[in-house]
């Protein structure tokens, strides 16, 4: 195999260039192409699930206005779960917006990544701020739940949704870069290993590029370890995954709590999406199904609001184990 070039991200390296390159986003980059025509555009909102093309679709918009030497001086990107603070807005985003514009630039733009993460008090002073700028400053908010914007922002924004990618514009996009960095895929094998890229990514394109250039740089592709690459990424490999079925299945709690235990790694997240694939295996009450769903959906929130994370899972496992049929 052709040694790879991994000083450069991939994510870096094939990010789209063009609005035309931006995958399977037609009505948000159709309505987008009609604004830039005008140097007289909205702020805007892009919003929708990670890895769908926002920061690279507001980055062509910064590129469609700005000449390179105005890059540094007329750009100014934050993202809101490192900076933004009430103290920064005040100071470094108010100093940004007033300054005169530089160079021949007719316009500056504040591109705010995970806006959703400003605290609200953070989000009425930058508000105001937006209310107060001039008409040359204009900014794009991305985030992924929307409704965790207030309402003054939102009704002075364009907004713009993105849509979770399909499987297959993940995996044409995949192959575009093996073919580009000539990776050898054993093709017995390619077909499993693009659909484990797409399972690992969730639908998040710039997640399933790092899977697949992190399993270069560890040398899982030439001999395509499947396995190796689920368990680097957080997932529970084929063995355990099989074990853990056949303790469900013979509704085995303290044999499926061993098994729990014995994860170095445990992410709740990623085991709760393999443990939805595994429900054809068991033979669980189909009226019941519903319902699991739904308390999956409670423990995985719980989590994220701070409960112990083992505990919440063994809670899953006894709930699973309860609507299986003898």
């Amino acid at each position: 195999m052709r040694k790879v070039d991994l000083e450069v991200p991939f994510v870096e390296k094939y990010r789209p260039k063009t609005f035309d390159e931006i995958v399977s986003q037609n009505i948000a980059i159709d309505n987008l192409k009609k604004f830039i025509k005008s140097t007289d555009i909205p702020h805007m909102i892009f919003t929708g699930p990670a890895g769908t093309g926002k920061t690279s679709t507001a980055l062509l918009i910064a590129k469609n206005f700005l000449k390179d030497e105005e890059w540094d001086t007329n750009l100014l990107e934050l993202n809101a779960s490192d900076t933004v603070r009430i103290d920064y807005v005040r100071k470094v985003l108010k100093s940004f917006v007033n300054q005169n514009i530089i160079k021949n630039s007719t316009i500056k733009l504040v591109i705010l990544d995970e806006a959703d993460n400003i605290p609200a008090q953070v989000q009425q002073a930058l508000r105001r701020i937006i209310e107060k700028t001039s008409n040359n400053v204009k900014f794009i908010l991305l985030c992924n739940y929307i409704n965790r914007i207030i309402d003054p922002i939102i009704s002075r924004c364009a907004v713009f949704r993105f849509v979770n990618l399909s499987k297959d514009k993940i995996i044409e996009k995949l192959q575009y870069i093996v073919k580009k960095e000539h990776l050898e895929i054993p093709s017995d094998r390619a077909d499993r290993f693009f659909t484990q890229l797409f399972f690992i990514s969730g639908g998040d394109l710039r997640k399933a590029i790092n899977t697949l250039q992190m399993s270069v740089a560890l040398d899982l592709i030439e001999n395509l370890d499947l396995n190796e690459i689920f368990k680097i990424s957080g997932f529970l490999d084929e063995e355990t995954l099989n074990n853990l079925v056949e303790a469900l299945k013979t509704k085995d709690f303290l044999k499926s709590k061993g098994i729990i235990d014995s994860i170095e790694n445990l992410d709740s997240r990623n085991l709760n999406r393999q443990l939805l694939t595994v429900l054809p295996k068991l033979n669980i009450n189909l009226k019941q199904e519903p319902i699991f769903r739904a308390y999956l959906g409670d423990i995985d929130y719980r989590i994220s609001q701070g409960a112990d994370e083992k505990i919440q899972i063994l809670a899953l496992v006894a709930k699973l184990i309860e609507i299986i049929i003898d």
